[in-house]
Formats: C-alpha cells, structure tokens, sequence
C-alpha cells in the first residue's frame, strides 16, 4: 500500500512538451505527462490524473483550473505567474503552491521602462505624425533626472531600478513595510514622498491591502505633469479617480494593466488624453520561456528527489 502511494506522488504533469531534450534526461523513475491547457481532448487519461503529484500548470490559461478536481493526490502546484491570490482559495486543503517569481523580472522591467520612455518622449504622438504624414518637432520630457517611485518594490522593481539608474533616473523604493538597510519605505509614507514623484510605478500584487490602495488622494498628492505607471494588477489604482486627471489635463497614465480587464472597447481610458495603453503583456516576452523552462526542470528534479521546491507561496 505504500509503495502504491508512493508511486503516485511522483508523476507530473508539465504544460510543454520535450523538456528532456533540451535540459537533459528526467529522473528515473518520474512519469512525465504533458497538457497545455488549450489543446481539444489533450486532456490526461482518469488514470493518469490519478498519479499526478506535481502540476505545473499552463501559463496564461485562466480556467485551468478547471483540472484541480480531478487530480486527487496532488500534492504541489507550480504556477508560471508571479501573481497567484486568486489562485490561492482555489487548491485543496494540503495541496502547496509555488508561484514563478523570477520569471518574468526582466520582461516586466523591459515593459515598464518602454512604457515610461515613450510617455516622456512623446512616442504615441510621433507615431501618430508618421501615419498622417505631419514632420513637426518639438521638444519633449526627458527620464534622466527624474524622481520615479516604485510602489510595491520586491524583485520586479529591483530590475527595473536597474534600468532607470541606467537612464540617469533618481529612484525611490516603497513595499508594504519600511526596510531601513535597504532604503526602502513603507506605503504610510506616500503621502510625503508622491509631492515629490515625477513618475510613480506601480508594481503591487492583488489582495485586500492593495485593491484601491491608490486612489484619488495619492493621485491629487502628485505634482502636476507626473507619469503612473501600472505593471502590477489592475484594480490596485482606481480607475475612476485616474480618469479624472488625465481629463483635466493635470496628470498623465501608462497602463499595462487596466481595470476592468480585458478594458471594453467603449471604456473612456481608451480615448482619455495622456493615457498610453498596452493589454497586459509585461511578462510576455522572449525572455520568459527559457526562464520558465529551467524552473519547470528544477522542480521536477527537486520534486522526484524529495527535496523542497522553489518559491513556495505561503497560505494564510
């Protein structure tokens, strides 16, 4: 009886094919599996599902989910998202989850420097000129000098400080709590540091202390003229109180991530004056699958040698 538990604990279900291949051979004894979430009747056999210790699941496939009741000894899940609060109420009781952080650092870091660059530089409006045919220069804002906040700096943030010390940019670093022997303040100190911000990111998860965490009074906090930029989750900046500063001029906005989303495509942020939109696509660049590659391979081996696996996300 308990070698039959024990030989159901060490299959996996993976979302990509041939791993093997390219990152060498799978430990002996592991029974690899394949299901990427999309394919019509890729689904695993009852059977199969029945031995799945680890999942890791499909990136960017909302409801695959949907394959959590049948894996009855699951005992870990990989997810390939830094974000996963929504995912979290989802598991079975005694199922632990272990989220991508990591993985998307550097295409999350490239989006929001692309963002910030062609808000400064006036990008949208030389693109607009180019395909009427108009040749008028003028001068624009510039990154270098500039004061950028990071709100919610963890490991994202730590790359994309990287890039604007880079650009000659003055970065302020800002996570739920103060960290004195890393310059970093806590979120109670926006108050007096958002007079002073000519470019604020946001880089915040989603759960109860972040949704609506800036709102209308840190947007009137910030100086006329100042940049928000949004990577992290949509509903983290209230879009109400955004839509009216752009309107009356004052501030202007860089969202990769709207809320609501996917945004309709009535919705006033789509037509809304100094607002620059991009559909939630930070983390998809070429840099994320062979990041994402090396992790999947790392687990398995961890999982299949008994040894804890990377980046668990704690449960309440």
């Amino acid at each position: 009886m308990t070698s039959a538990v024990h030989h159901i604990a060490t299959d996996v279900l993976l979302p990509w094919p041939d791993l093997d291949r390219r990152h060498g051979p799978w430990p002996e004894g592991v029974g690899v599996h394949v299901w990427d979430g999309v394919t019509p009747g890729s689904e695993p056999a009852e059977d199969v599902l029945a031995r799945i210790g680890l999942w890791v699941m499909p990136y960017a496939v909302p409801d695959a989910v949907r394959l959590l009741p049948r894996l009855p000894n699951l005992r870990a899940v990989q997810s390939l998202s830094a974000g996963v609060e929504k995912l979290l109420p989802q598991l079975p009781a005694g199922v632990a989850l272990h989220n991508g952080r990591g993985l998307h650092d550097a295409s999350t870091a490239e989006h929001a420097l692309g963002l910030i660059l062609a808000a400064q530089r006036d990008l949208p409006q030389w693109v607009a000129d180019q395909a009427a045919g108009r040749w008028e220069p003028h001068f624009t804002r510039s990154l270098a000098d500039c004061r950028v906040t990071i709100v919610g700096y963890g490991s994202i943030g730590a790359a994309l400080e990287q890039r604007l010390l880079a650009c000659e940019a003055h970065v302020v670093r800002v996570a739920r709590r103060a960290r004195p022997e890393q310059d970093v303040h806590a979120v109670a100190e926006l108050p007096k540091l958002l007079p002073h911000t000519d470019i604020v990111v946001l880089v915040l998860p989603e759960n109860p202390g972040t949704v609506g965490l800036f709102g209308a009074e840190e947007l009137a906090a910030l100086p006329d003229g100042a940049l928000v930029v949004n990577v992290g989750r949509g509903r983290t900046l209230d879009t109400d109180a955004l839509l009216d500063e752009p309107s009356a001029g004052r501030l202007r906005a860089a969202l990769d991530v709207p809320d609501p989303e996917p945004l309709p495509a009535d919705h006033p942020l789509r037509h809304a004056p100094g607002v620059l939109l991009t559909p939630h696509v930070a983390g998809g660049s070429a840099a994320f699958r062979p990041r994402a590659e090396r992790l999947i391979v790392e687990q398995v081996r961890r999982f299949a040698a008994g040894r804890p696996l990377l980046h668990p996300f704690p449960r309440a």
